[in-house]
C-alpha cells in the first residue's frame, strides 16, 4: 500500500500527538499513583516510536522540502525507542542486582544516565524539528501557531542540550527540559496536521 506524502505527515502528526498525550499521563501516575505498574505506558510508547521512525522515514524519502525536520523526527524516535528499551529491559534487573550488591550501585545508575542521555538527545531533535516546521509555518502565514511552535521547540533544543552536556546535576531542572520537549512535541503535530500537501 502506498501512502501519499500528505496522508503519511498526518499520520506522523498523529503519532506525535498521541506521545504528546501518554508523557503527562506516565508523569502523572508517578506522582499521583507511585505504586501503580506504568510499564505499559513504556511499551505503548514503544510501539509508536517503531511506527514514527517508519512513517517520518517514509516522509522524508518523499519530501520536497523540510528534509530536515522529517530526519530529525525519525532520528528522535529511535532514539526514545532505545531509552525505553532500556527502561524495561534494564532498569528492573540492574536496580535488583544493586540491592543484593552494593558494588553495582554505579552500574544501575549509569543504566539510567544512558537511557536518559538517550531521551534528552531525542528532545533535541524533536526541538530541532519544532524550528523547522515552526519557521515553514510562518512562511505560510501561519504566525501564531508556527511562532509558538518555533519558540518552545528552540527552548526545547536549548534546555535538552544543556541537560544532555551537564548531567542531572547540572545547573538546569531536567523536568523542565522534558516538559518543554512534550510541549514542542504537542505544537510540532499541530504543525504537521495543519501542513499542506507538498510539505
Amino acid at each position: 500500500m502506498e501512502l501519499t506524502q500528505s496522508r503519511t505527515v498526518k499520520i506522523i502528526a498523529a503519532l506525535l500527538l498521541l506521545l504528546a498525550i501518554t508523557q503527562p499521563i506516565y508523569t502523572a501516575l508517578f506522582i499521583g499513583a507511585p505504586e501503580f505498574d506504568r510499564q505499559f505506558m513504556w511499551r505503548i510508547e514503544g510501539v509508536i516510536f517503531v511506527l514514527l521512525a517508519a512513517f517520518s522515514t517514509s516522509a522524508l524519502v518523499m519530501a520536497r522540502d523540510h528534509a530536515l525536520g522529517f530526519s530529525a523526527i525519525a532520528f528522535s524516535a529511535i532514539l526514545k525507542l532505545l531509552a525505553v528499551g532500556m527502561g524495561l529491559t534494564q532498569f528492573g534487573p540492574f536496580t535488583r542486582a544493586a540491592e543484593l550488591n552494593t558494588d553495582l550501585g554505579d552500574v544501575a545508575t549509569s543504566i539510567l544516565a544512558f537511557s536518559f542521555f538517550c531521551y534528552n538527545s531525542a528532545n533535541i531533535l524533536l526541538g530541532l524539528a519544532a524550528v523547522v516546521f515552526g519557521m515553514s509555518k510562518i512562511r505560510g502565514g501561519g504566525r501564531a501557531v508556527g511562532g509558538a511552535t518555533l519558540l518552545v521547540g528552540a527552548v526545547a533544543f536549548v534546555t535538552n542540550s544543556l541537560v544532555m552536556m551537564f548531567g542531572f546535576q547540572g545547573f538546569f531542572p531536567s523536568p523542565v527540559a522534558g516538559g518543554f520537549g512534550v510541549l514542542a512535541t504537542l505544537l510540532l503535530a499541530i504543525c504537521l496536521f495543519q501542513a499542506n500537501s507538498g510539505d
